[in-house]
């Protein structure tokens, strides 16, 4: 045969190796349960579900400036999602490192030799010589069963998964910063009507006392005033306590430590807002727990094909092209070049002691473990949102209930002050009066912390504004490729 005939056979052999069966199972996405409409959705006040859709900064719905400034540095500064980022990154490089086999390997080895051959064997050589030898070799293993195809698909849907795993600690750290936020202002809320409420106690000593000094009352009347004076500072120094202690979980949050961070009192304006919420079959889409929890079903899978491969014969080709010599001067010179085809070989397990099996097996264990831990985290995530829903709901009607209370008690507490100046009712009363309005108010306070994290929690379980859309493709899972990787040296 020709030249050209031996060519076109040698593609044709080529083309038929790398063409061939991926073993195992092609992936299909599996079914989660989901339901037409979320059951807590009665009686929610939005006025349509698309409007005003979650965006990815979705805590400017809150309308707090401070809030946004602190949250823009969590991206940049919190230590955790910079960890969660390099761990993406490496899945990155894994899904490279599998690609490489695609690829056949080459070698240069260079050798020095320097010896004697023992005299007393017919084919020794008198005297000392020397052998220089420098030769390439380039190996290769056809992916003829798909193995290689399918470690790539498998660590291409772990590296998916890594950055939907990000995506849901970078929502998760926002969702913290915005709860410990919204707790610090409550306590700021509490600490200001505390302080209100010893500026009217003190007040109300003063003239307990100046009725004590006229006899109007007895000295019961000044140690009760006093009592009640005291425990509202004691509640005030407590919450003091509680404020800190958030004021630091911040600071670690946006990656500073405690020391250099502090947050002026502010005054709890923000209202909880009308949050939009979609169909519950988009939830699928839109949480990023649910999507990494989906790309490592597809990752188990492919291991499925990775163990089946490994039944088939591996085929193994190989060459190498060098020069010989016995001396320096002529290492490269014609007479001493070299060639060889081969060795080329194929291998077949016939024995492993059930190895295989067990391996083959444990792909579908993961399988079916990487199944129900979607499931149930498509569960988890349907809880979610009906749980931040009925809070929202009910809270809503207990804060306009609360409302009325807090009315009712502060009308109260005037009359009785009222009547107590009067005369015609002991301090008892007053002391009553005064504990039931406070009470009230510290309830209507507590009410509006809990609505609002319940809206920060709300955001959180709805996916925060992300899509499955945002998830890196196949080639943007393996990174980027540059020229310095293939050499044979580190390149940072």
């Amino acid at each position: 045969m020709t030249s050209q005939t031996h060519s076109l056979l040698a593609c044709s052999v080529l083309a038929t190796l790398l063409s061939g069966c991926a073993v195992g199972p092609d992936y299909v996405r599996p079914q989660a349960a989901t339901a037409t409409q979320f059951k807590e959705l009665k009686g929610w006040k939005q006025a349509h579900p698309r409007d005003n859709l979650l965006s990815g900064n979705w805590w400017e719905i809150f309308k707090d400036a401070q809030l946004n400034k602190l949250e823009a540095q969590v991206a940049t500064a919190n230590q955790s999602i910079a960890q969660a980022e390099a761990q993406y990154h490496q899945a990155q490089h894994l899904v490279q490192s599998a690609q490489s086999a695609y690829f056949p390997t080459a070698n240069v080895s260079a050798v020095a030799n320097r010896f004697r051959a023992a005299s007393g064997q017919s084919v020794a050589v008198r005297g000392v010589k020397n052998l220089f030898g420098i030769v390439g070799t380039v190996a290769w293993e056809p992916d003829i069963w798909g193995s290689v195809r399918r470690q790539v698909e498998s660590n291409t849907g772990n590296a998916q998964a890594s950055a939907a795993t990000l995506q849901a600690l970078r929502l998760s750290i926002q969702a913290t910063l915005a709860e410990d936020y919204f707790q610090l202002r409550a306590l700021d809320a509490q600490a200001a009507l505390l302080e209100e409420t010893v500026a009217a106690y003190q007040k109300t000593l003063g003239i307990t006392q100046n009725r004590y000094a006229v006899g109007v009352v007895a000295k019961t009347d000044v140690l009760q005033a006093q009592t009640q004076l005291e425990s509202v500072r004691a509640q005030a120094i407590d919450v003091g306590v509680q404020r800190a202690a958030l004021e630091h979980a911040i600071a670690v949050l946006i990656g500073k430590t405690p020391a250099e961070f502090s947050l002026a009192v502010a005054p709890l304006a923000t209202t909880p807002p009308k949050i939009p919420v979609s169909l519950p079959s988009e939830l699928l889409e839109r949480r990023p727990d649910i999507a990494s929890a989906e790309r490592k079903i597809a990752s188990a899978n492919a291991q499925i094909g990775v163990a089946k491969a490994a039944f088939f014969p591996t085929l193994n080709l190989a060459a190498s092209n060098g020069y010989q010599s016995n001396t320096l001067s002529t290492a490269f010179a014609a007479a001493g070049r070299y060639w060889a085809l081969g060795p080329a070989g194929a291998a077949l397990t016939l024995l492993d002691g059930g190895a295989k099996q067990a391996q083959y097996k444990q792909a579908f264990d993961g399988f079916d473990a990487s199944v129900a831990f979607y499931k149930q985290t498509v569960l988890t995530g349907f809880a979610e949102v009906e749980d931040n829903l009925a809070a929202l709901r009910i809270l809503e009607s207990e804060a306009e209930v609360q409302d009325r209370a807090v009315s009712a008690a502060r009308q109260a507490l005037t009359m009785t002050n009222n009547q107590y100046q009067a005369g015609t009712i002991s301090y008892l009363n007053v002391m009553a009066a005064q504990a039931a309005a406070l009470n009230n108010q510290q309830t209507a306070v507590k009410i509006l912390g809990e609505r609002l994290t319940a809206s920060v929690l709300l955001v959180k379980a709805l996916g925060g504004g992300w899509n499955v859309a945002m998830l890196p493709t196949p080639a943007e899972a393996g990174g980027v490729v540059k020229w310095t990787d293939i050499l044979p040296y580190p390149v940072n």
